[in-house]
């Protein structure tokens, strides 16, 4: 009951902010989500040894954010200056030469991983509109609860025993094949211009990329020994939890969604 409360609860607001108040306000949000959720990576690298600078890279997170989502030309721009910084503060600091190559591989992962598909989705909104980015966040959605109910209905057979024991190829069959439909049938008039059965392929590509970013981010719970990246949302886990399948599905979205419309 706990958790299709608290996420009713997130749905109500989210949805509030994107189809009631202006563009801005999805960036505020956007920005939010990226915090927390930056949050909860630093977390998880910590627990595996990595130090990087939480704040150098944090800030990196939210301007990389930012620009992608205000279309703002820097993004190399950002990424060359932030490479240069973390290099520069990991030496400072004093790391171990063997430590200081994965500390700013995962903090500039941080701005890959995290700050650059949540400002597309903002990109998205601006481009699109409300209803291109709330077909993409329905399609996910409806995937992951496909997925979670499907699985326990009908699942027998493990989808990734080693990273994910409690997924099945059949919860995610189910999941592909909802999530494809609310591309599909949404998409009618949530993205007109995109044909039927391109709708079904992106719908397919979008629902698998999700299944993908889901079992990347129950890798890294794994490695760092964790079942949630947090306790932030009650029955859901952490923000990461939550969006995890989002940070690989948005890129191809944004990419059609910005160039093929």
């Amino acid at each position: 009951m706990i958790r299709v409360l608290s996420g009713i609860a997130i749905l109500v607001v989210v949805l509030s902010i994107i189809w009631m108040l202006p563009a801005l306000w999805t960036l505020v949000l956007a920005e939010l989500i990226a915090f927390f959720a930056f949050f909860e990576y630093t977390g998880l690298a910590s627990r595996v040894g990595i130090a990087f600078s939480k704040t150098a890279t944090g800030v990196g997170v939210m301007i990389t954010c930012g620009v992608v989502g205000l279309k703002v030309p820097a993004v190399p721009a950002v990424l060359m200056v932030s490479t240069i910084t973390l290099g520069m503060i990991s030496v400072a600091r004093g790391r171990r030469l063997t430590q200081i190559f994965p500390d700013v591989s995962a903090a500039l992962f941080g701005l890959l991983y995290i700050g650059l598909p949540i400002g597309a989705l903002v990109s998205i909104r601006e481009t699109g509109g409300k209803e291109a980015l709330l077909l993409l966040l329905g399609c996910i959605m409806m995937s992951d609860t496909a997925q979670y109910y499907g699985g326990r209905v009908f699942g027998h057979r493990l989808l990734a025993p080693t990273i994910s024991p409690n997924k099945t190829v059949e919860g995610a069959v189910v999941g592909l094949l909802a999530g494809t439909l609310v591309m599909l049938i949404l998409g009618e008039w949530w993205l007109p211009t995109v044909r039927p059965l391109s709708r079904v392929l992106l719908g397919v590509s979008v629902v698998g990329l999700g299944i993908m970013g889901d079992l990347f981010e129950s890798s890294l719970k794994r490695i760092a020994g964790v079942k949630d990246t947090s306790d932030l949302i009650p029955g859901h886990g952490g923000i990461l939890d939550r969006i995890d399948g989002l940070l690989f599905a948005t890129p191809l979205y944004y990419v059609v969604v910005n160039y093929s419309l």
